[in-house]
């Protein structure tokens, strides 16, 4: 550990006793390596090798065994893995516990927003899962019907996202704050033939209507032919007989046993869509195989997840992280703890409450996340207990640099590293952190195995280091979507026809000298100003270290003589102000940093900056609203009020130079 903050110093070193400890130091052995690099050269280069020898060593399980790793005849973007084997998620998750001592122990330990708390050991959770997929079956749902989840996170919200795997069909989360349409857009692009809600649920100390909003949406989506409601908060709900299904009915009559389906390797099992598109939501598709061997090479190789942790990351069960928790910790045999509602509510520190009172050892955070905590004046490492914690894992954007420290400092006590992650929806990482490399503030020390990473010019060659470029795969890695629900043609224009069999992530990444990769935010959020290329986060880290902002973004607009013009958005920390003084010094603090050309040609002050759900800043609906354009799908949005206040606070006359 280093509190060097010298820029390009390593923050963090690894230690023999944690390196020794570590999964991936134990699966190396087995390869007779004992570098990650030439972990990623294996990977890279003998898949064959690396995913049968990963596989064995995990005691992944098959029904029938794969006749072969990967079948690429028909290009990288629709390979197919373990041919010929079958499997299900759910083999890997829960039933491969059965008759061990991981059966007894806890599984799910869940907090409501009201304080409520309720726990199941794996054969509880396991009786659970058995009795829903029972009812399911008795509906008439098959292997490859899809099946939607309209739950926000509750113990059932887990149960259900294992049911809908265990009889084969395809598991389709949605986003719990979307509205009607957002709901009905998404069932009619999965032709989802049942979804599973609640009656009603706390949301900051109110009880929202989730069955509500499914019963409009279904007066859009007359494919859907059966609707589960749990009954939570005792609330009086509209009912359609013949549809509509109590949970607990539909359950009650079950037996706590159930057959697992047998599916073929490669069957979809996951839908889940992406956030902040432009036009129609993009449906992203997991089989069983890609999504479950990529938890294991991701979240147990790469992030060193241990059957002892207990596993906390605050996200909706609608984003990509929901799926990532639910079946990658009963996966390893770990314990998921999942609370109802925010980090910050009903108490302003309850995420620091939540890991010091349920012995949390592995946290994961967005970045925003720890941004709001310091916007707040939170000190955890003086107001808690976090000696439980073991890794601190991160993932959803690009960090800055002063929220980086606080969390090494204040979560970490600057002495555990932070295992940051990035890759998408589609295939979870292609680059991150491990235990067994240095780390330097907002980096990540390693490739994944498999993946072919790169970092490339406009002519897919490699950049020198320090060079900003776009983040591709070379190859395609065993976690990678199928492809677009229903949208062959989307799917190979989006990611795979800007070079020929490079996947192209749309990420702006470099790297260094020692080997340290950053992300530098979308590619489509770049910035050409004084004629130099850049992304908002190096501008949003020097508007953030002033200490007078929450949260900023930073887009470029047209301008008439310099060809772009930066705007910068603001949401004030509390207590301050917005004013002319206020706003000057804030351009001052850019051109400071970057110099005069920087200068941003407006600066506004809004009260909060328009986010997803799982905290993502939506910088194309500021880009949009500043531009004077259509904002585009507000769906994914948690607080799409803000955008008419951002409408209203700027000046969208042609911005001229100061």
């Amino acid at each position: 550990m280093s509190d060097d903050t010298t820029p390009g110093a390593f923050a963090w070193l690894p230690n023999a006793a944690l390196s020794e400890a570590s999964n991936a130091m134990r699966f190396m052995r087995v390869l007779g390596v004992e570098r990650w690099d030439d972990l990623v050269r294996i990977g890279d280069e003998e898949p064959e090798r690396f995913y049968r020898a990963l596989l064995d060593h995990f005691g992944f399980r098959f029904y029938r065994p794969y006749d072969a790793v990967v079948d690429e005849s028909r290009g990288p973007a629709w390979a197919r893995w373990c041919v010929g084997g079958t499997t299900n998620v759910v083999l890997n998750v829960l039933d491969r516990w059965r008759d061990t001592p991981t059966w007894h122990k806890p599984a799910l330990v869940w907090e409501g927003e009201d304080g409520s708390q309720r726990s199941f050991s794996y054969r509880e959770l396991d009786a659970q899962v058995c009795r829903l997929a029972g009812g399911l079956r008795s509906l008439g749902l098959a292997p490859g019907d899809v099946v939607a989840t309209y739950l926000p996170n509750l113990p059932e919200a887990m149960v259900a996202m294992l049911a809908v795997a265990k009889i084969g069909a395809v598991l389709m989360p949605l986003f719990s704050g979307f509205g009607a349409d957002a709901v009905a857009t998404r069932l009619a692009i999965g032709e989802a033939k049942a979804v599973i809600t609640v009656d009603a649920s706390l949301r900051r100390g109110k009880w929202v209507s989730a069955k509500a909003v499914v019963d409009e949406a279904l007066a859009q989506s007359p494919g859907v032919q059966h609707v589960v409601v749990l009954r939570h908060a005792a609330k009086p709900v509209a009912w359609q007989p013949g549809r509509d299904h109590w949970w607990h009915t539909l359950c009650e009559a079950q037996p706590d046993t159930a057959p697992t389906e047998e599916m073929d390797a490669e069957a979809p099992y996951l839908l889940v869509f992406t956030s902040g598109t432009t036009g129609a939501p993009k449906g992203v598709v997991h089989s069983h195989i890609g999504f479950t061997a990529k938890l294991v090479l991701d979240l147990w190789l790469m992030l060193d997840c241990q059957p002892e942790d207990r596993v906390f990351w605050i996200s909706d069960m609608g984003w990509i992280i929901g799926p990532l928790i639910v079946f990658g910790t009963p996966l390893i045999g770990a314990t998921l703890v999942l609370v109802e509602g925010a980090p910050n509510h009903p108490d302003a520190d309850r995420m620091w409450r939540v890991v010091q009172q349920q012995r949390v050892s592995y946290l994961g955070v967005a970045p925003t996340t720890v941004r709001s905590f310091m916007a707040q004046g939170s000190e955890p490492s003086r107001t808690h207990d976090l000696s439980s914690l073991r890794m601190l894992i991160s993932a959803g954007e690009a960090w800055t640099t002063e929220a980086w420290w606080w969390h090494f400092r204040q979560a970490g006590g600057g002495r555990l590293p932070i295992l940051n992650f990035s890759g998408g929806t589609e295939m979870i990482s292609i680059i991150g952190t491990t235990v067994l490399e240095p780390l330097k503030p907002c980096g990540f020390n390693c490739a994944l195995p498999g993946a072919g990473a790169d970092v490339v010019d406009d002519a897919a060659r490699s950049t020198a280091p320090g060079t900003v470029g776009e983040l591709v795969m070379r190859r395609p890695s065993i976690g990678l979507t199928r492809g677009l629900w229903r949208d062959e043609a989307r799917y190979l224009q989006t990611y795979w026809s800007t070079w020929p069999n490079l996947w192209h992530h749309g990420d702006f990444a470099s790297r260094d000298a020692d080997g340290q990769w950053y992300i530098h935010g979308r590619s489509d959020d770049t910035m050409k100003i004084a004629g130099k290329r850049t992304g908002p986060a190096e501008i949003e880290s020097l508007l953030l270290a002033t200490g007078w902002l929450a949260e900023a973004a930073a887009v470029a607009v047209p301008d008439a003589v310099k060809g772009s013009a930066l705007v910068v958005v603001c949401a004030l920390k509390p207590g301050l102000h917005d004013s002319a003084a206020l706003r000057s010094q804030i351009a001052q603090a850019v051109v400071q940093g970057l110099g005069a050309p920087f200068r941003p040609a407006r600066v506004i002050c809004v009260s909060d900056l328009p986010r997803t759900r799982n905290m993502k800043i939506m910088r194309r609906v500021v880009r949009a609203v500043c531009t004077g354009g259509e904002a585009g799908d507000l769906s994914a949005l948690v607080n799409p009020e803000v955008v008419a206040e951002l409408r209203e606070k700027a000046d969208l006359r042609p911005p001229s130079a100061p």
